[in-house]
């Protein structure tokens, strides 16, 4: 098993919580994660194994072992129960584990029952620190993070994640309430790939499907809490106008996104002519799933002038505000740098970064412009 880097910070959420939830998308790996603690272990979306816990309920709770309740959001009885034992032992932490893959469905019974008794933790697919072989980091972009496929030649990841999108549209989004067609849902999904890393327009996608700007945003809200899409507002000083602005979307997987776009290999990837909004997107995925896995705490936006020079990434810290600029260019010209730090100091960043595919990272207190790998260590060394 690939070391997990959330797992210490799932460790010192037990430490302090009578429960943990641990949420993230279909087959990102945390019931193998979860495994590996010692326990015992439900998974609740089956019928015999819920009937097992209910006929063992008394000897379960008595146990002084860790108590891993996988897919809990399919079993809504548990969490009143959840709630009383927790409530005659409060002082008692580390006792429940829970896994879920949709976080409307849990969100909604852990807000009725387990408000205060509970840490919320996200898990990503693997990210590029979590690799363990330079080939694995090489393939990284094109491949996507999903467990199931890191070890799969091209055409058999493309396969895994054609196989992926497949039973999301037709199994696990209608079971959690998207109500729209799976021939419907595969459309929508590829629009959502095809305006990858640009500003939201449901106006315009729901012309395409002859839905309303509603409707599609409806569908959006679903793909988001699956943890397939990422939406990242833009930025303002003042917080009252950031939600009248447009997001940006992306599709968090990067594999995922290649399949959609059915880009075969690396090779064709550099050739395809949005191959910049993938590596954004897939920069900004690794460096806020890695802070968010560190247990640090954080709000990323993008930001626009009015003259439209933009930020691709503004991360707001407790105390600094960092500015991140990506391109996907191994020789960046000063020329590109300064126009960056120009833009930055006009939203008052404390720290900028410029992050491309430099094999020289220059580094300083203020000033970098460096690689991912370098951009990552210096935001967790950072506060």
């Amino acid at each position: 098993m690939v070391p997990r880097t959330i797992k210490h910070t799932i460790e010192a959420r037990l430490a302090s919580f009578p429960a943990v939830a641990l949420i993230g998308p279909r087959q990102c790996g945390k019931t193998t994660l979860a495994k590996s603690f010692p326990g015992v272990y439900f998974d609740l979306e089956q019928d015999h194994e819920r009937l097992r816990l209910d006929l063992t309920w008394i000897e379960v709770i008595n146990d002084s072992r860790l108590i891993i309740l996988d897919e809990a959001q399919a079993d809504p009885d548990i969490f009143p129960r959840l709630r009383g034992e927790i409530d005659n032992f409060r002082n008692k932490n580390g006792r429940f584990l829970l896994l879920g893959s949709v976080s409307p469905t849990l969100m909604r019974h852990v807000s009725e029952s387990l408000a205060g008794r509970l840490a919320l933790v996200e898990m990503s697919p693997l990210t590029y620190p979590e690799l363990l072989t330079e080939r694995q980091k090489q393939q990284h972009w094109f491949i996507g993070g999903y467990p199931g496929c890191s070890l799969l030649n091209s055409k058999q990841n493309f396969t895994w994640h054609d196989s992926y999108l497949t039973l999301m549209g037709q199994r696990d989004l209608p079971n959690w309430g998207l109500s729209s067609k799976p021939v419907t849902t595969a459309r929508f999904m590829t629009m959502l790939a095809h305006r990858h890393g640009m500003e939201w327009n449901a106006s315009q996608i729901g012309k395409s499907l002859s839905l309303s700007y509603h409707t599609i945003n409806n569908y959006l809200d679903y793909f988001e809490n699956a943890f397939l899409i990422r939406r990242l507002a833009p930025y303002h000083q003042n917080i009252g106008k950031r939600l009248v602005k447009r997001p940006k979307v992306y599709w968090r997987d990067s594999g995922v996104l290649h399949s959609l776009w059915n880009v075969p290999d690396s090779e064709a990837l550099i050739r395809f002519p949005q191959v910049g909004n993938s590596w954004e997107g897939y920069v900004i995925e690794q460096l806020l799933c890695t802070l968010k896995s560190n247990g640090r705490r954080f709000s990323a936006y993008f930001a626009r002038t009015t003259s439209q020079r933009e930020i691709d990434l503004l991360l707001e810290t407790e105390t600094e505000l960092w500015a991140v600029d990506i391109k996907l260019t191994a020789n960046p010209h000063p020329a590109l740098y300064a126009k960056f730090k120009k833009t930055a100091e006009i939203f008052e960043a404390d720290k900028r970064l410029l992050i491309c595919r430099t094999t020289n990272p220059v580094i300083s207190d203020k000033d970098s412009v460096c690689d991912l790998q370098s951009a990552i260590d210096i935001l967790k060394s950072d506060g």
